[in-house]
């Protein structure tokens, strides 16, 4: 546990390190949240659309902008190179379990990412525009979710990134995935904007727990343990399925000579 711990204080350093990328993804992140406020602010201005007004549709934005960064929604391929390289093979026979050491640096990038990359944008937006606040008692279980999402998130990466032990070369595995996310997780549109049926079919798959579930649970648009059982639920497979699959990599490796 100490080294897991040591991990994380590292991915938190890494991270700080790079200030002027991470300021640069800060402005990138803000110019891109004043584009869709714009966009949605019209299309809600005369009318509630499923339930979204001004302020809510607002506070969905900036939620999203900054839930983006915390959870790494995209460009996580650290693993992928490692294996492409054959220098995970000096990773699996380090004193740790891989999924876990992998996971315990990306909580330390979470937490910078949370200082830097997603409470700003939220300030940000809630000066500029009418913003919907929640009841006190709702931000622990927000927190809550949004620890869910980034569990979600990283399960997902990995097993994005462990398809290398097979395909040698997932950047096409990974590029669909990176075209398709915005749209299943609720980052592009709110989901509550599609038809019920295809609602339906997203809330089936781990992705709305990715950026849709914490801003319900923020705004109070679903039963919020309800919610945070399905994030649960999703954090458990995913990352379980992440143990299965490095079991069967290291196999991989060993038949491949590495």
């Amino acid at each position: 546990m100490r080294a897991y711990a040591q991990l994380a204080l590292a991915g938190f350093r890494r991270y700080s390190t790079y200030r002027q990328a991470m300021f640069a993804g800060l402005a990138a992140n803000v110019m891109f949240g004043l584009l869709r406020t714009s966009v949605l602010i019209a299309a809600v201005a005369a009318a509630p659309v499923a339930g979204y007004d001004v302020p809510a549709v607002v506070a969905y934005v900036w939620l999203g902008q900054g839930l983006m960064a915390f959870v790494q929604l995209w460009g996580d391929t650290r693993l992928t190179e490692r294996i492409r390289t054959g220098d995970v093979v000096v990773d699996l026979h380090r004193p740790w379990h891989l999924q876990t050491a992998l996971f315990a640096e990306d909580l330390g990038r979470a937490g910078f990412s949370a200082f830097l990359r997603f409470a700003p944008p939220l300030v940000i937006g809630s000066l500029i525009y009418p913003f919907r606040w929640p009841e006190a008692a709702v931000w622990p279980l927000f927190l809550l979710s949004s620890a869910l999402a980034l569990v979600v998130s990283f399960g997902l990466r990995f097993l994005l990134n462990a398809t290398t032990f097979w395909l040698l070369d997932s950047r096409g595995v990974i590029t669909l995935y990176v075209v398709a996310v915005s749209v299943l997780c609720g980052l592009a549109v709110p989901l509550d904007f599609f038809p019920e049926w295809f609602q339906d079919l997203l809330w089936a798959t781990p992705f709305p727990a990715l950026i849709q579930a914490p801003i319900d649970v923020y705004l109070d648009r679903r039963p919020q343990w309800t919610v945070l059982g399905y994030q649960a639920f999703w954090a458990v497979a995913v990352y379980a399925a992440g143990h299965v699959v490095l079991g069967r990599a290291v196999r991989k490796v060993a038949v491949q000579g590495g």
